[in-house]
């Protein structure tokens, strides 16, 4: 017991060091690893995203007690999500906020009797404006049983997310909307990225790239 308290008085500082970081990162900010490829082309598999967890409410660190609001969820966000539907997180963009009614027709967006503009950009990308919002999303050519739902009001506390992957992302459309208090923090940057097709060597061009 004694050499106990001496190995913890002799290195109490990098203990206090340790125990500050990870308080940090469990309230205002961590980063998240992206194993698959449901928001590209905005994020890539590999890519290491910079999440405020402070973004939205402020916890007490290491659990989920609120201690202040801090930020309100905007449509746009970029958000990372404890799903319980799920069983793992995710990550997704917010596309409709509650009391938001929207429809999808044929991947065609409609928010608020708001139909989106959708131009072509490059292979399988296209530009998706909508509330004056702009975005690049994904659209490869697959059949997907989630390219259309009906009308649909977001209920209070909580939002509709989906993958700029349209075609390739489990979300709202198979998980139903999600519970405002299930949104972690919105990823703003990918630190950086290593490329799983290339021996995961560094993307040189995703360092410390902002998130749109």
């Amino acid at each position: 017991m004694l050499n106990l308290k001496q190995s913890v008085k002799n290195n109490l500082p990098f203990i206090l060091f340790m125990v500050l970081l990870f308080s940090f990162r469990s309230s205002v900010a961590d980063w998240y690893y992206v194993p698959t490829g449901s928001m590209e082309p905005t994020i890539q598999v590999g890519d290491r995203v910079v999440v405020d967890k402070s973004a939205y409410t402020l916890e007490l660190p290491f659990t989920d007690v609120v201690v202040a609001k801090t930020g309100n969820i905007n449509r746009g966000d970029i958000v990372i999500i404890d799903s319980n539907a799920a069983e793992t997180r995710l990550i997704k963009r917010v596309v409709a906020i509650e009391g938001d009614k929207v429809k999808l027709e044929n991947n065609v967006l409609f928010i608020n009797g708001e139909k989106a503009t959708v131009s072509a950009k490059d292979h399988n990308l296209y530009s998706e404006q909508i509330l004056g919002q702009t975005r690049t999303i994904a659209l490869n050519p697959l059949p997907s049983p989630a390219k259309n739902f009906n009308l649909v009001t977001v209920p209070r506390d909580h939002v509709l997310a989906m993958g700029d992957n349209r075609n390739n992302s489990v979300d709202s459309r198979y998980y139903g909307f999600i519970p405002i208090e299930e949104i972690q923090g919105k990823a703003n940057s990918v630190a950086f990225s290593l490329d799983p097709d290339d021996m995961y060597l560094p993307r040189k061009d995703r360092l410390f790239t902002s998130l749109q």
